[in-house]
C-alpha cells in the first residue's frame, strides 16, 4: 500500500459558523471557483468513465473546509493578507447582490479592515495556510 500523497500546498476554506447550510455551500463554491484560473497547477486532468463519457477536470488536491466565528475570519484574513497568499473573500453584502459586477462593487466599497466576511479561501504553501487558519475548527 502506498502512503497518501502529501502536497506542498494547501487549499482551505473558512466559513462563518452562523451561516445556514445552504449559504455555507454557496460560499464555498464561490470562493474556490476562481482558483484554477489563477493557479492552473491546482487543476488535474479531465476525467472519463469506462464508456468514454468525458468530465471536467477538478482540483488535484483536497479542499479543507473549516468554520469559525466572525473574529476567526477577521484574524485569518489579516494573516492571509500579511503572508501574501492567494485569497478569495465572500462578504455578507454578496448575499443581496444579483450579479458579478455588483459583487465586485460591493467588495470594492468597503475597506479591508471593515469587510463583513462570511467566508474566505486561501491557497499557498501548506505551512503558511496552517498558520493562517490556526484555531479554526474543521467543518462538521
Amino acid at each position: 500500500m502506498t502512503a497518501p500523497l502529501r502536497f506542498a500546498t494547501k487549499i482551505a476554506v473558512l466559513l462563518r459558523d452562523d451561516l445556514p447550510m445552504w449559504q455555507r455551500l454557496n460560499v464555498t463554491a464561490f470562493v474556490v471557483s476562481g482558483l484554477g484560473s489563477v493557479e492552473p497547477e491546482v487543476v488535474g486532468e479531465p476525467y472519463a468513465d469506462a464508456d468514454g463519457v468525458g468530465y471536467l477536470p477538478m482540483f488535484r488536491q483536497p479542499v479543507m473546509v473549516f468554520e469559525g466565528g466572525k473574529e476567526m475570519l477577521v484574524a485569518a484574513h489579516e494573516r492571509a493578507v500579511a503572508r501574501d497568499v492567494r485569497v478569495a473573500v465572500f462578504t455578507a453584502d454578496l448575499f443581496v447582490t444579483g450579479n458579478d459586477a455588483d459583487n465586485r462593487a460591493a467588495v470594492r466599497a468597503v475597506g479591508t479592515g471593515r469587510l463583513d466576511l462570511v467566508g474566505l479561501a486561501v491557497y499557498g504553501p501548506r505551512v503558511a495556510v496552517d498558520k493562517i487558519f490556526k484555531g479554526a475548527a474543521m467543518h462538521p
